[in-house]
């Protein structure tokens, strides 16, 4: 067969097939052409009667490409009408079926997500089978129509209607007799929320720290070497006035260490508890710290000067570009407490949102599968107890920053030119 593929040609190929660049190569000693030539001279000549046959069939495989064209052209149409016809069926259908998911109680990251960030009227610890550990707040409400109304947040559990009035969604709204939201009274909402108990506890627990720390002052005087809780406390109260405060302010350090240390205590305190599974993270509601940016604003306003303001609105800079810097200065006043809102808040909620993350990767993982779900169990919670000690160490810087950055604008706020030309 081999002999036979070779074909033992003793003529050369045809000067037409070598003038179109077809060449033949021997393969041995004996001029043994490759089939290539064998079949290229001796099939050459049947081209004429090939020719109108392959045009025939051209033409015929072009009206089959036509017609397929066509036919796919209106299957796309009957589809896209067929769909379209059945979208809003479909969606209803999905819309009921996950509501009804959801009433089934579903497992819902997001949802759980956000009610750990987001205030409440009560400390939710856990549940075991069917049983909320919870301790509820008191709920205070008044109205014009119905007056004061002071009962238990455990009396609206499972949305049931206490007095006539209801929770939704961890807001208490009105109804009337059948259940429904009474739009025509105007209720105000004066309940201790988590946020709002968390707080006071906060202050009550830096308030019993801080007389305690000034007794032992008192009584032993300066000479006295620190003991018990004192040993913690001194060395962070020497750390706010000789790294923050002298730094900042200069001479007048004394008169802004009582802020400075409140706040500094204030906000390490609520940041340390809030790490405690089930209580609130105060620090990461937007309100709190919006007040504690707005009472820096009016700490840092009090303790400008003639040369501050003198700086804002007639800066040392060529006449042309005052009209581009005293817009840009002005401004500038109000993005101070905005940088300490923004940054306490987005940095603390953060924290709080990666832990709760990797959490919930167990029990996403455990929905597809319970093996998923166990073996990846432990490489939760070893980034969760990663994260958590980052957190902690979190807490102190955030409480720094703020402190420190509320020094330096009060610092920028007391400088002048003329106390900056005589040091």
């Amino acid at each position: 067969m081999l002999n036979f593929m070779r074909c033992n040609l003793k003529r050369k190929p045809p000067f037409r097939l070598r003038k179109q660049g077809f060449e033949c190569f021997p393969t041995s000693k004996k001029s043994t052409y490759n089939i290539f030539c064998y079949f290229a001279s001796n099939f050459r000549g049947l081209t004429p009667i090939f020719a109108p046959n392959f045009e025939t069939g051209m033409a015929l495989r072009s009206v089959k490409s036509l017609l397929v064209v066509m036919f796919s052209v209106l299957s796309m149409l009957f589809i896209t009408t067929l769909h379209a016809q059945n979208e809003p069926e479909k969606a209803a259908t999905q819309t009921e079926q996950a509501g009804k998911e959801k009433e089934e109680g579903s497992f819902d990251p997001a949802e759980l997500i956000m009610e750990h960030i987001l205030d409440a009227h009560e400390f939710h610890f856990f549940t075991i089978g069917e049983t909320d550990i919870v301790i509820p707040l008191p709920v205070i409400v008044y109205s014009k129509e119905r007056g004061v109304a002071v009962f238990s947040y455990g009396n609206l559990h499972h949305g049931a209607i206490y007095n006539g009035y209801k929770s939704e969604e961890g807001k208490i709204v009105a109804v009337d007799e059948a259940g429904k939201v009474a739009e025509t009274v105007s209720l105000y909402d004066f309940s201790l929320t988590r946020n709002v108990v968390q707080m006071m506890l906060a202050l009550v627990l830096l308030s019993v720290i801080m007389i305690n720390v000034a007794n032992k002052y008192k009584k032993g005087g300066a000479r006295t070497a620190p003991s018990g809780f004192q040993n913690a406390i001194e060395p962070v109260i020497t750390f706010v006035r000789d790294d923050v405060a002298k730094p900042n302010l200069g001479s007048a350090y004394e008169k802004y260490m009582p802020y400075l240390l409140t706040v500094f205590f204030f906000i390490l305190i609520n940041n340390l508890i809030g790490l405690i599974p089930g209580t609130a993270n105060v620090t990461g509601n937007i309100a709190f710290t919006v007040v504690l940016g707005v009472i820096s604003f009016i700490v840092i306003l009090f303790s400008t000067n003639r040369h501050f303001w003198a700086h804002i609105f007639n800066p040392p800079v060529p006449g042309f570009v005052k009209p581009i810097l005293v817009p840009v200065e002005f401004l500038g006043i109000f993005t101070k407490p905005f940088a300490l809102i923004v940054r306490l808040f987005a940095n603390m909620v953060a924290g709080h949102i990666i832990i709760t993350c990797f959490v919930m990767l167990i029990f996403i993982f455990g929905a597809m599968s319970q093996t998923a779900g166990w073996g990846f169990a432990p490489v939760s919670i070893a980034f969760t107890v990663f994260i958590y000690f980052i957190e902690i160490l979190v807490a102190f810087i955030q409480a720094f920053i703020f402190t420190n950055l509320t020094a330096v604008f009060i610092g920028q706020s007391r400088e002048g030119a003329h106390e900056e030309a005589h040091h």
